[in-house]
């Protein structure tokens, strides 16, 4: 969730990166009384993620710069579409710009690059979620941005559930279906009842034992078509079934298809492209 916490510690944070000791050029160039109006212009469609950010970054440069007729988050635009004007002091509006516009570009791609995938899946009942491969500092934000696509988050942090992998399984020796069961023997006791538990298999044959641990979702990770049609069989309604692996837009149709409730996709923010946004002077 973007906090009004969160917003101003990240932005400051990329302004300190941006311009540690001021903008040399505008302040050798822009006379300290010249004023600028500018267009947040969108230069292909998409869907708007970022408006928070943007209205802190001008904020945090400057306060008498005005952003005005912001369009509201998750907003679809198409090419041409003026989505926010800014207008202020010139040195202001100048040293902002690229923080502003990294911030949009970067927010709205995942949320248009969410949207594509949430279409594709729109005649099924399954559910696009993103995961933790998001860039380090920006994950509220990029997790945001995924919901302004219409996906699903994911958990946020290590913190928020248990999600037992094939490398954790492989540490604590479970090689077969009995050292499996082993493995995860107690674990929703230890846990307790509020904490989610999925456990990630990437065979059929795991499924039973991985049962036997009551989890509260499994994860088929890198299964064919055909196998996770097995999978939905085999697990009924003992868990949520998830869906991860070989996951794009040419085949995630087929992949909620087979009835998984979630399909998890690092692309949505380890890949999305940066959306062509522009900041035009009137």
């Amino acid at each position: 969730m973007l906090t009004p916490h969160l917003i101003t510690d990240v932005v400051a944070r990329a302004l300190a990166e941006d311009a540690p000791w001021g903008d040399l050029t505008v302040e050798l160039t822009i006379p300290e009384d010249a004023t600028v109006e500018t267009r947040l212009v969108a230069r292909e469609a998409g869907v708007l993620a970022g408006g928070p950010l943007i209205v802190e970054t001008f904020r945090q440069v400057d306060p008498r710069v005005r952003v005005t007729e912001l369009r509201e988050e998750g907003t679809r635009f198409v090419a041409g579409d003026v989505l926010a004007r800014i207008a202020g002091p010139a040195r202001a509006v100048l040293t902002g710009e690229r923080v502003a516009l990294n911030f949009s570009q970067r927010l709205s791609g995942i949320a248009t690059l969410t949207a594509r995938f949430v279409a594709a899946v729109a005649h099924t009942d399954a559910r696009i979620a993103d995961t933790r491969k998001t860039t380090p500092g920006l994950r509220a934000c990029e997790k945001h941005a995924v919901r302004m696509g219409g996906g699903s988050n994911h958990r946020f942090s290590l913190s928020d559930a248990i999600m037992v992998k094939d490398n954790h399984l492989a540490a604590l020796g479970a090689v077969d279906e009995a050292s499996t069961t082993a493995a995860l023997a107690g674990l929703r006791e230890r846990a307790g009842h509020t904490t989610a538990i999925v456990v990630e298999v990437d065979r059929l044959d795991q499924i039973p034992a991985v049962l036997a641990a009551r989890p509260t979702g499994v994860l088929l990770d890198n299964f064919s078509n055909e196998e996770l049609r097995a999978g939905v069989a085999l697990i009924g309604a003992r868990a949520i079934v998830e869906a991860s692996g070989g996951v794009s837009l040419d085949t995630v149709a087929g992949i909620a298809e087979t009835g998984v409730s979630v399909i998890s996709v690092g692309q949505l923010t380890h890949s999305a492209r940066a959306l062509d946004l522009g900041l035009d002077a009137e």
